[in-house]
């Protein structure tokens, strides 16, 4: 559905303004290319905050804490 609406946008836009419709065509995926790197940096800083969550609940879950799942008590 995502795409379905990028389509209808970009024609669209084609039609008012077709110089800014290609240029778009031709600069998204430079831009793409330019935000893998912070995309990668975000991606190690999330698997980095989910290692010491892990290490920090370790001894609960040694010790058998399970936490209450579909609100059941």
């Amino acid at each position: 559905m995502k795409a379905l609406f990028v389509i209808i946008g970009w024609c669209l836009l084609f039609v008012l303004c077709w110089p800014l419709a290609v240029l778009a065509i031709f600069l998204w995926p430079l831009l793409w290319l330019m935000s893998l790197p912070f995309r990668l940096f975000f991606i190690t800083f999330e698997a980095g905050f989910a290692l010491l969550r892990a290490i920090l609940f370790l001894p609960a879950r040694i010790l058998g804490y399970r936490p209450n799942s579909a609100g059941r008590s």
